[in-house]
């Protein structure tokens, strides 16, 4: 790849990788924060509503 727009290209795919690999970080991060909140909830002796939350 060394054509005239060669720069272009790799800077496209260096953005679109960094975009991505954000978001998959972002995502993973916000499970485990997520789970732990689940585990204190339970921890507490939070229980889950039977009907599915539905009020």
């Amino acid at each position: 790849m060394t054509g005239p727009h060669a720069a272009f290209i790799i800077a496209s795919y260096a953005i679109a990788f960094t975009v991505i690999a954000g978001l998959i970080l972002w995502t993973v991060a916000d499970w485990r924060l997520t789970r732990r909140a689940l585990a204190e909830l339970e921890a507490r002796g939070g229980r889950r509503r039977p009907d599915g939350g539905r009020t």
